[in-house]
């Protein structure tokens, strides 16, 4: 066969592949021609990516795939290559979410802890629905709905949360031990609001002043409850205030701007934000406040942020009060949570907030590496920035002016005016154990069961700590951390012996009568809480204000920059 013929055969035979290819392609896309249509619509529209990508896995993928898990997957990754504090929030974790910022929540009324795998009542709620049907402190929950809840495999606090919470007017049946009596105790609960307290306390901590402790976000209730605690202090001779923001992680910004309302003068800048999309917002004091005139000190730390930074910026930009404690976190961003129809949503960042100086008190940070920022408080830690101001270190921050003058700094939290290192002389290895183990609370919480009736008889801290203080808690104490492993070391023991008292008083204070005599008797020891106290009395507040002035202008002539 000559090569002519060769080539015409091969033509041949490549036409007529053709030809079935073609064929069966058309045959394919006559049978299937309304899955080709849609999908030539689905791409040639308007909808994203994601849509689109999510629509062909539902449609044409080999196998059954739930798309409602994969489209959260995918929303969180995308959220993630954003700023740290922008999140989605799936539909299943929205309620709980916003509880925080709600200030209550539907269930059962009371705090828990969990000892031995078994769910101990440490407190109930006034006016809750246990403290209505006769659940007391010191009961534990041995069965729920007429099925056993205890053991490690059955007991988390997760699992907590999911049996006792539930929506209002629902039903739980509870099954209780009580110490010193034999059978068990039924109980069935009715669902009802419990508060969530921003204000965890509030006392006179020295004749005329007031302490006001809100260690838990700003929520819808939060302003409510500061204005009732300033009257009730005032009632009893405050004068001057001490707010503890301390380990505040923020919340509602609005809330805040009117608790800062109460101490400026009408006219002055609170806070001012803008964004791409946000137009500028001023919020300035509008002079109805009540504590204008009443002198201040507001109390941070490295876990104050957000809604806590706005209140402490305002009142150290406007010369209002005193900053005291360590470096805040550095939160200057603003989020709004924006639904979706599935019952998810998004809290995206949509504004920078600035201080009335104009700084941003934002720390840096690098889109899509979240790992790195929650780091850096324990890279502060780690440079050892909470035992010495000489040791705090932010690159790329910017001078600013209070009010009066004063050297401010932007770029990495709100540095006080007054820095209080961590105390460490106190600490030992032998504290480091019990504290890490929690055998000071599990002690605490065994001493009030066991003398319940004796403690019940006490109607105010001071009398309960009076009296815990005659009796001889650290030799027992240690004796119960003998029986868990921990070896008596009388010399680190001495050395943290007051520590270790304190904590163990405080714990028994609050089993009987809760925070409100809790805060006051732990923080008898505590070293920012007395350096507040200490700028009241004795030299005096405006004394304190002037010498601060005096250091900055000592600053200023000698050309020294201090803690940047």
């Amino acid at each position: 066969m000559n090569r002519k013929n060769v080539l015409i055969i091969v033509a041949f035979v490549c036409a007529l592949l053709v030809g079935l290819l073609l064929g069966n392609l058309i045959a394919f896309r006559a049978s299937q021609g309304e899955n080709i249509k849609s999908l030539t619509g689905l791409f040639s529209g308007k909808s994203s990516k994601i849509d689109n990508l999510l629509s062909l896995i539902n449609e044409q993928y080999v196998d059954t795939v739930n798309t409602d898990s994969i489209t959260d997957e995918v929303m969180a990754d995308l959220v993630s290559k954003l700023d740290p504090h922008s999140v989605y929030i799936p539909a299943k974790d929205l309620e709980a979410v916003n509880d925080e910022l709600e200030g209550s929540f539907s269930g059962i009324g009371v705090q828990f802890n969990i000892q031995n795998d078994t769910v101990m009542i440490v407190s109930v709620i006034s006016g809750g629905p246990s403290e209505k049907v006769g659940l007391m402190a010191g009961d534990r929950i041995v069965n729920v709905n007429d099925t056993i809840f205890a053991g490690k495999a059955l007991v988390s606090n997760e699992k907590v949360f999911k049996k006792l919470r539930g929506p209002k007017g629902t039903k739980v049946k509870l099954s209780v031990k009580r110490h010193g009596t034999k059978e068990l105790l039924s109980y069935t609960i009715t669902r009802g609001d419990i508060p969530v307290n921003s204000v965890a306390v509030a006392y006179i901590i020295e004749p005329g002043v007031g302490f006001i402790g809100l260690n838990s976000n700003f929520a819808k209730t939060t302003y409510d409850e500061f204005i009732h605690a300033i009257a009730e202090l005032r009632a009893k001779g405050a004068k001057k205030y001490i707010i503890d923001l301390r380990e505040n992680s923020g919340g509602l910004m609005d809330v805040a701007i009117r608790m800062i309302n109460e101490f400026l003068p009408k006219g002055e800048m609170i806070v001012y934000s803008e964004g791409k999309a946000y137009p500028r917002y001023e919020a300035k004091a509008d002079g109805t406040g009540t504590c204008i005139n009443n002198e201040m000190v507001v109390l941070i730390d490295e876990f104050s942020a957000s809604a806590s930074e706005i209140f402490a910026g305002a009142i150290q930009d406007n010369d209002r009060g005193l900053i005291i404690g360590r470096r805040s976190f550095g939160k200057g961003l603003v989020q709004q949570q924006i639904p979706f129809s599935d019952g998810s949503a998004v809290r995206l960042t949509v504004a920078r907030y600035y201080t009335p100086s104009g700084r941003s008190i934002q720390k840096p940070y690098v889109k899509g590496d979240a790992k790195a920022y929650e780091e850096d408080i324990m890279n502060r830690y780690i440079h050892g920035e909470f035992d010495s101001k000489d040791s705090i270190h932010v690159s790329g921050t910017l001078k600013y002016r209070t009010l009066k003058g004063r050297t401010v700094y932007g770029g990495g939290g709100i540095m006080p005016d007054i820095f209080v290192p961590r105390d460490t002389s106190r600490y030992t290895p032998y504290l480091t154990k019990v504290v890490n183990y929690g055998y000071i609370y599990q002690f605490a919480f065994q001493y009030s069961d066991k003398y319940r009736a004796k403690l019940n008889t006490f109607k105010t801290w001071q009398d309960m700590d009076k009296y815990l203080t005659t009796e001889n808690l650290l030799n027992q104490f240690t004796a119960f951390a003998a029986s868990k492993g921990v070896a008596s070391n009388n010399r680190e023991i001495n050395i943290s012996k007051e520590l270790i008292t304190n904590q163990i008083k405080a714990y028994v204070v609050r089993n009987i009568l809760g925070d409100k005599g809790f805060y006051p008797v732990l923080y008898k020891n505590d070293e920012t809480v007395k350096k507040a106290v200490q700028i009241f009395s004795l030299s005096g507040f405006r004394t304190g204000c002037q010498s601060l002035r005096d250091r900055h202008r000592h600053e200023r002539r000698h050309r020294v920059v201090l803690l940047f």
